[in-house]
């Protein structure tokens, strides 16, 4: 594993804890010596994750949305700054330079896109490690909805496990390089979607 994907919110929520936990995050992605590859913003969490890595060493890709770069605020002092024409471009480039992708407290876009990630390893698309990282209990209502989902049969257990849960960011790690994948068919290949 060379790289962590985190996706996070673009705004700073309303609690201290999830500031301190982009802090963290970024500064044990560096420590770790690992690249953090985010969505290139200077706002929120986003900032917050990228500035604690490079603060503490280490190198940030961030991948923007020309449609976003002003709105986001793109970071100027980033390792690399990739700016893409579109939102599914902006994906399919961190999904490509990530090993990993890991979840802090966000919105509907940090949802989307943890779930995109995580579907495209069910399908056989990857086998990379998917994770919450659960601050403050943020993800504990979620996490409850994935276990009934499964419970209910819409979801096999071994896919239910592909996401792994910690409440800090070294603790995650520690699965992503524990995790082995489940094996599962591979229903599409990765040009036909």
């Amino acid at each position: 594993m060379n790289s962590i994907c985190v996706f996070c919110g673009s705004s700073g929520g309303s609690r201290t804890a999830y500031a301190d936990a982009a802090r963290d995050t970024g500064r044990t992605i560096a420590d770790a010596g690992l690249t953090l590859v985010y969505g290139g913003a200077d706002v929120g969490l986003m900032g917050l994750v990228a500035d604690a890595a490079l603060a503490a060493g280490g190198d940030v890709v961030g991948i923007l949305p020309a449609a976003l770069k002003d709105k986001e605020i793109g970071h100027n002092g980033l390792t690399e700054l990739h700016v893409v024409g579109s939102m599914h471009e902006r994906k399919a480039m961190m999904a490509d330079r990530s090993d990993a992708f890991m979840a802090l407290p966000g919105g509907t876009g940090t949802l989307e896109e943890i779930f995109e990630v995580w579907t495209w390893g069910q399908l056989g698309l990857h086998q990379k490690p998917c994770g919450l990282l659960n601050t403050g209990g943020f993800y504990d209502s979620l996490i409850r909805f994935l276990d009934h989902q499964t419970a209910e049969g819409f979801m096999k257990p071994e896919m239910r496990t592909m996401v792994q849960v910690a409440e800090t960011p070294a603790d995650l790690i520690a699965k992503f390089r524990a995790y082995t994948p489940p094996s599962t068919p591979k229903w599409i290949r990765p040009e036909d979607t």
